[in-house]
């Protein structure tokens, strides 16, 4: 297992499907997990760091897990069949806890805890980061992650309906 970071979430646009981008530092790979609206809506606001009035669905998960003493240390993302990406909450107890990418990703954010990826997961879905992205790039796509909203993402689009791999 590998670190990675969680980059954030955009829309694809070549083909408009949503993704979330985590990048290994180590290998400058960047691995792409199409997600749905509603899971990029959460990730998006959990980097943006947005407390909602009542708890959603993975601030709700998150309490009930501290409530019930059983946090999660860190998230694996830990395989990836048929183009289906698997992961795993692994909880203090070390226990782990079947899960999709998109919300383990979600659940991290909020506990703020690790994200870990197979090497093998990064070796077969990660591409090639850009070399010659400037310090301009990077303050754009910050400035897009800091206001990007729910309303961003509704397409009514499914993207588990066409090729390529995505979170199920």
């Amino acid at each position: 297992m590998v670190p990675v970071e969680v980059v954030g979430v955009r829309t694809h646009l070549a083909d408009d499907e949503i993704v979330v981008l985590l990048l290994d530092p180590d290998a400058a790979l960047l691995v792409p997990i199409l997600i749905g609206p509603a899971e990029a809506s959460a990730i998006a606001a959990a980097q943006a760091g947005i407390v909602p009035p009542r708890p959603m669905t993975h601030d709700l998960l998150r309490d009930a897990l501290v409530a019930a003493g059983a946090p999660v240390d860190h998230v694996e993302i830990n395989g990836l069949e048929d183009g289906v990406f698997h992961a795993a909450l692994v909880l203090v107890s070390g226990r782990h806890v079947d899960a999709r990418a998109s919300d383990a990703i979600a659940v991290a954010l909020r506990f703020a805890c690790p994200v870990l990826c197979s090497a093998e997961v990064v070796a077969l879905a990660g591409v090639e980061m850009r070399p010659a992205a400037s310090e301009e790039d990077i303050s754009q796509f910050r400035e897009f992650l800091d206001h990007v909203s729910a309303e961003d993402f509704e397409t009514g689009h499914d993207p588990g309906t066409e090729g390529g791999a995505r979170d199920v």
